[in-house]
């Protein structure tokens, strides 16, 4: 299958990677995607970070199943608990996570605060620190 017409693979925990999915299709609107809501382990955050990088990684190989020809892991917990993994397991295969706005906007504040909602799996990697 040629590279055009393989699609993007997206996986989230639930649907808030929707919103990520919607972005995609604003700026590539006749990409063929593939959509991942993992309904079934939701919600991530309260798991363990291995759990979180096996689901993550049974995921990665049901899009290759798909033909996808990059992978995008639109949850937070997810991309805090296993992209670094995905990256250095299957070097092969671009794989996209959410990264932390959290430097930008302690960059920008007035205030020199800066919220930050995430679950606790979320804060356990060095990607927050």
């Amino acid at each position: 299958m040629s590279p055009e017409k393989k699609p993007i693979g997206i996986f989230d925990s639930g649907v808030g990677g929707l919103s990520v999915l919607r972005a995609i299709r604003g700026l590539i609107p006749r990409e063929a995607v593939v959509y991942f809501a993992d309904q079934g382990h939701v919600p991530y955050g309260a798991r363990p970070m291995k759990q979180i990088r096996d689901f993550s990684e049974a995921i990665k190989n049901f899009l290759l199943g798909q033909n996808s020809k990059i992978i995008v892991v639109a949850c937070n917990t997810a991309s805090a608990a296993a992209l670094t993994y995905l990256r250095q397991t299957f070097p092969d295969i671009p794989i996209v996570g959410m990264e932390p706005a959290v430097k930008p906007a302690a960059e920008q504040t007035h205030t020199g605060k800066v919220g930050v909602l995430a679950t606790p799996a979320t804060f356990q990697v060095a990607l927050y620190a």
